[in-house]
């Protein structure tokens, strides 16, 4: 009997990874520490768990397609037109809406590497091309970025903060890249983790939106405001650019709830903001801790530490996770340590200052 002949899927399948999201361990004692996918250790205020909950009761009807609301809250809180904001599931989504609307065989996508893992994924899956440019000290090398753009390069990501570094890029280096990159290729700012940025070197990315008409700043509802567990992210660019991402939106892919949230957390962007800075106080704690007890890690300004452990980064895991604290390792380079509340970054100092006694 022959062989019933298989279902044909696209040949990128058979050499791709899919993305596995941080997972949470527990000890042998029953502890969980989490501190593997840059969340907030906040939930929702009360205010939004309120809204949440009202919208909660109207999930029977379709959300609004457009997310008008919700798009109008954020052109006001950034002072930007409704029709320059394009929202999506996740900043991830909005950036799969960006590369379905310039990507196709032929085309190249470049970014730093190590960067978002995420990109490499969302670029194979498009059809297009990544070309990958290594970071110089932990750092985008935005000279060599700008020297890897060729006439088939559609879409430049720069990751600032970078993720899982910490690590920026300054206002001046980034104006330098920006006159280089030719006026056909959009550049996408992730500025994921903005909110937890304290060095005023770091320009926020819409003050160089009016003089750039090829600039996209890509933002998300997931870290600072935490919304991870909603999805949902946001574009601002100019108007003909978030028209046409606009139109790549899978229809009702933001739901009525993240778009109640969403709204709601902008109204107390305030007590929100609050939380932030216990967080970036708690980063600063950890990284002085870590690099009293000899640990050297790059400065951060998002909401997790970066440390460079070489062929040691699934032993170091391993020892993170015998004491109920899960970690993001990328094996053969380092782990990403979020932070967390006092407790769970207490967790992961000790497991860090255990592991340099070995």
């Amino acid at each position: 009997m022959s062989e019933t002949p298989a279902p044909r899927f696209r040949p990128v399948l058979d050499r791709f990874a899919a993305y596995r999201p941080g997972r949470a361990v527990v000890s042998p004692d029953g502890r969980t520490f989490k501190l593997s996918s840059n969340e907030s250790p906040h939930g929702p205020l009360p205010s939004v768990q309120e809204a949440i909950e009202r919208a909660a009761r109207d999930v029977n009807r379709y959300p609004d397609n457009s997310a008008t609301a919700l798009a109008e809250a954020i052109a006001a809180e950034h002072g930007v037109a409704p029709e320059q904001v394009v929202v999506g599931c996740g900043s991830v989504g909005v950036a799969q809406m960006l590369l379905e609307a310039v990507a196709e065989p032929g085309a190249e996508i470049v970014y730093a590497w190590r960067s978002f893992e995420a990109y490499p994924l969302l670029v194979a899956l498009s059809g297009a091309t990544g070309v990958q440019v290594p970071l110089r000290d932990e750092v985008h090398d935005l000279a060599a970025m700008a020297g890897a753009i060729t006439e088939r390069t559609r879409l430049v990501f720069v990751c600032n903060p970078n993720n899982p570094t910490g690590t920026v890029v300054h206002r001046a280096e980034l104006e330098a890249f920006l006159a280089r990159v030719p006026a056909d290729c959009l550049v996408v700012l992730d500025e994921a983790y903005t909110e937890y940025v304290r060095d005023d070197g770091v320009v926020d990315g819409l003050e160089l939106l009016p003089a750039h008409p090829n600039l996209l700043v890509l933002r998300t509802f997931s870290k600072a405001y935490g919304l991870a567990g909603l999805r949902t992210g946001f574009a601002i660019a100019h108007a003909p650019v978030a028209e046409a991402v606009r139109k790549t939106y899978l229809p009702f892919s933001v739901n009525s709830i993240a778009q109640a949230a969403g709204i709601a957390s902008l109204a107390a962007k305030g007590e929100l903001l609050e939380r932030v800075e216990a967080t970036v106080k708690e980063r600063d704690r950890v990284h002085a801790a870590l690099t009293a007890g000899g640990w050297t890690v790059p400065p951060s300004e998002a909401n997790f530490v970066w440390l460079r452990l070489g062929d040691r980064t699934l032993e170091f895991a391993a020892a993170c996770e015998e004491q109920g604290v899960s970690v993001r390792p990328f094996d053969g380079e380092g782990a990403r340590v979020s932070i967390g509340s006092a407790e769970e970054n207490d967790a992961f100092l000790a497991v860090a200052r255990a592991f340099t006694a070995r």
